[in-house]
């Protein structure tokens, strides 16, 4: 083979060997040298040279033995999730909210800050700047220490962290994300709708993740919705699919007038669910008028995709108990089919967890190259 082979062909073989132990290495508890080649399909000499590089780059770390046990174990490894961080950024209308996470995802610490739904641009880039400062000094992580910044934002976002269009921002339309964070994180960053972000979060760890087909639906002062198809995020062509609420006959904008119709001034929304679930008839009215405009929306995806899920989150999936009946009772009126519907659990934490899946997602190309999940394994 080495005849056969370039140097440049060995660099790549070896690369698929690093990949598909990493694969395994994350997806499994720790193995043993014998189980890692026996998973992987290589040799033990090309097993044991893959784990020596892995132990060089910090990725892979050597497990204690169990305590208690007769004679030499056999060494055993595991994916180091602490070799690194990720930061997860939810830019909203009313705070700004930052996580920091194991490679894996794991949340080990978030800072929330309030804004006002009328700031500017300046003002909302600020608090931005501020959450992330603390959230890094209450994880005790150096912004070095970063391996990728996922964001989510409102509004149609570029391929470059660019938002091009946001209708419910003030002086947002035009802000460069990517080039605003990167001054704090040098690693690198990927920004993305919030809608499609909190279907990635509900696909990837929630009521979803066993779903192929779902439509998400973000329920709050705003409506948007995001789409998984196929067991995966769908953007569209421009990255903007999902946005069926920029149909003004679809009556996703003036939905929230119903509740706040039957507000005072100054109240909060969550009121007037509070009031529908003691019985209160004209807040049930209100209640209903809100769900029968998203239901509109809603309905027609539901016909365009025929999805297994339609799933409820952001702020109001937490008055869920009085939000289902009706929009599912809305859905039989409209949908050949009407899908199971879920709510979610993250609350008005989703979009966050979404934004950290997008910096998992960069890790893992960081990792894997461009390395194929089905790649045959080659030994050398």
């Amino acid at each position: 083979m080495s005849e056969a082979l370039s140097g440049g062909d060995l660099q790549r073989l070896r690369q698929l060997n690093v990949v598909a132990a990493l694969r395994v290495l994350r997806a499994a508890a720790p193995l043993t040298v014998t189980e890692l080649a026996k998973r992987t399909g290589l040799s033990r000499a090309s097993t044991e040279d893959v784990v020596r590089d892995l132990l060089g780059r910090g990725w892979i770390s050597e497990v204690e033995p169990t305590a208690g046990t007769v004679g030499r174990p056999a060494r055993r490894y595991r994916f180091r999730a602490d070799a690194g961080r990720l930061l997860g950024v939810d830019i909203g209308g009313h705070k700004v909210l930052a996580v920091v996470t194991d490679l894996e995802g794991d949340v080990l610490h978030q800072s929330r800050i309030p804004v006002a739904p009328d700031a500017g641009r300046r003002e909302r880039l600020q608090a931005v700047d501020d959450c992330i400062a603390a959230v890094l000094a209450g994880a005790d992580v150096a912004a070095g220490q970063i391996w990728a910044t996922g964001v989510a934002t409102t509004g149609l976002v570029d391929g470059t962290g660019k938002v091009m269009l946001s209708d419910s921002l003030p002086e947002w339309t035009g802000v460069d994300l990517t080039a605003h964070l990167r001054r704090i994180v040098p690693g690198p960053i990927r920004v993305e709708n919030d809608c499609k972000l909190a279907a990635l979060a509900e696909n990837w760890r929630g009521v979803a993740r066993y779903a192929k087909d779902v439509v998400f639906l973000l329920a709050g002062l705003r409506t948007g919705a995001g789409l998984i198809i196929d067991g995966k995020l769908h953007r569209g062509f421009a990255n903007s699919a999902g946005e069926i609420g920029a149909l003004p006959a679809v009556g996703w904008e003036r939905a929230p007038e119903h509740l706040h119709a039957w507000l005072s001034p100054g109240e909060p929304v969550e009121r007037v669910f509070l009031a529908a679930r003691d019985g209160d008839r004209a807040a049930l009215r209100a209640v209903r008028g809100y769900v029968r405009d998203i239901a509109i929306g809603t309905s027609a995806l539901v016909l365009t995709l025929d999805p297994e899920l339609v799933v409820i989150g952001g702020g109001f999936s937490r008055s869920a108990d009085v939000l289902v009946e009706p929009l599912r009772r809305e859905l039989d009126r409209w949908c050949l089919r009407t899908p199971e519907i879920r709510v979610s659990a993250f609350g008005d934490e989703g979009v966050a967890l979404g934004a950290v899946r997008l910096a998992v997602e960069q890790v893992e190309s960081t990792l894997y190259g461009d390395a194929p999940a089905t790649a045959a394994v080659l030994m050398f």
